[in-house]
């Protein structure tokens, strides 16, 4: 039994350091890179955020309805009669009753003062009729009432609502204008995504092959010092047989302290460069990584071939940089005609139904009702003091100004590739050459060990010889990385760096 769980545990402490370890790829790399980038997230987010601004663009073609409603409490309500009007309809019957009166009174004066009508008879017909005028007055009087109360509107309590509908028709093209504008901001979007993720691309691929670069030239410093603490080794020993002197050793032990101080430097540069590949990738800075670099190599094709205007059409379709000036042109000639659009004439068709309480229908009547509407709204600019015109030459002049900006960077980037494409075929020259070099390093190497064992050869040739070796071994790894950073640097400028 403790057989086995010696067995267990020795198998447990042999998987744990392999588990921890993490292997990445370039392609590894690049997954994590996109997955865990910040500007890339950010540039998702806004792609997501132009996607809905077009389609809220979209509703400008389609009519708006709004529903208002309300309740408002006024301290007087409205009067459709001032106050002596008011008073001359309280007083109806009486002011008749008294006109009568008083016009009867002075004809039958007049009638006792020529001698028609006795003073006994005036004032017996006198009675009669103020005894008719009374009830009239009264009746007079209840009728100013009742007109008067009728023109009350009891305006203090109001409740009103409306629906109206709006259909534009011609909005001088702003719409239009307005539409494309998003479409083009929705592009923009997508090529900003692009542009930061081929951003991203070259990051991780150049940090990718720097990591790489410095493991290899940590694997040649120590293959360099085995080779100098050999000859130090050689050297001491021929020392003590009397066959070297001690300057000979001092001169091997500097080499040995100089090749000690490259593994050195080599280890913190490669610890530094794993620590911003994680970074880049989004894993814990302090996390043990190992880089699989096998992957074949794989020739990438020159352009050469093609022709300007087509090297052009290409680099204004790939290129996210030319996509997203051609956007900011698109961008420039769409506010151009949304800034005319202002100055021309707009129209609108209208409808929709109102209710109030109380309404005005059928008198102020103390109830809810409604009525429907159509129209059409026209809106024509008359004099604005040439606004329009020092606006529009303003936006033209935008206009022109990023179409240079087009050019200006087409050219640039046309120049870029091409310096890309001799860069790359200076980087399979120069790998080429290194490895001539080498063969040639490792043939002098192994003639001044040769020739160091027969005793014809001194120990610092030997060490001018490795250090020969090793120049030719660093050659050899700086181009291979050349190289692959040439490939990545042409797909860059051709504006094809994808994953």
């Amino acid at each position: 039994m403790r057989k086995h769980i010696f067995i267990g545990c020795l198998f447990c402490s042999f998987t744990i350091p392999v588990a921890a370890q993490r292997i990445l790829t370039l392609d590894s790399c690049r997954a994590l890179a996109i997955e865990n980038n910040k500007q890339l997230s950010i540039s998702k987010i806004n792609r997501d955020v132009t996607l809905n601004v077009r389609k809220a663009a979209r509703t400008k073609y389609l009519p708006k309805v709004d529903a208002i409603g309300g309740y408002e409490f006024f301290s007087r309500e409205i009067s459709l009669l001032n106050n002596n009007q008011k008073s001359a309809l309280n007083n109806l019957g009486s002011n008749f009753a008294g006109n009568i009166a008083g016009t009867t009174s002075s004809l039958l004066t007049d009638l006792v003062m020529n001698g028609l009508v006795d003073p006994a008879m005036a004032q017996q017909l006198g009675q009669q009729l103020n005894g008719i005028m009374e009830p009239l007055a009264q009746m007079g009087d209840q009728i100013g009432n009742t007109i008067r109360d009728a023109f009350k509107t009891d305006t203090k309590n109001l409740w009103g609502g409306a629906v109206t509908v709006r259909q534009p028709l011609f909005m001088g093209g702003a719409i239009t204008a307005l539409n494309n504008m998003a479409d083009i901001q929705e592009e923009m979007a997508e090529n900003d995504l692009d542009l930061k993720m081929q951003a991203t691309l070259y990051s991780i691929d150049k940090t990718f092959w720097t990591v790489v670069s410095l493991k290899q030239k940590r694997e040649l410093a120590q293959s360099y010092y085995d080779l100098v603490s050999k000859l130090d080794n050689d050297v001491h020993r021929l020392i003590d047989e009397g066959f070297a002197t001690r300057a000979d050793g001092l001169k091997v032990d500097v080499k040995l302290n100089e090749a000690e101080m490259q593994i050195t430097q080599v280890e913190n540069g490669l610890s530094l460069a794993k620590m911003l590949l994680c970074q880049l990738c989004g894993i814990p800075l302090e996390e043990d990584i190992t880089l699989d670099d096998t992957v074949p190599y794989t020739p990438i094709t020159s352009t050469n071939d093609d022709n300007d205007d087509d090297t052009s059409a290409n680099l204004a379709t790939k290129r996210p940089e030319m996509r997203l000036l051609q956007n900011a042109v698109d961008m420039s000639r769409e506010t151009t005609r949304l800034v005319r659009s202002e100055y021309l004439p707009h129209l609108a068709l209208t409808g929709g139904y109102m209710i109030s309480n109380p309404h005005l229908f059928n008198g102020f009547e103390r109830h809810f009702a409604g009525v429907w509407n159509v129209g059409v709204l026209v809106q024509v600019p008359v004099w604005t003091w040439m606004e329009s015109k020092y606006k529009i030459r303003a936006s033209k002049g935008a206009t022109a100004i990023a179409e240079l900006e087009f050019n200006d960077l087409n050219e640039k980037i046309s120049l870029q590739v091409k310096q890309g494409e001799y860069k790359l075929a200076e980087a399979r020259k120069r790998l080429a050459a290194a490895e001539k070099n080498i063969q040639s390093a490792e043939e002098n190497m192994r003639c001044a060990n040769i020739g160091f064992k027969e005793g014809v050869i001194e120990s610092s040739d030997v060490m001018a010889a490795q250090t020969a070796w090793q120049m030719a071994q660093t050659q050899k790894i700086d181009a291979e990385i050349d190289l692959r950073m040439a490939e990545v640097n042409l797909h860059k400028a051709q504006g094809t760096l994808s994953y």
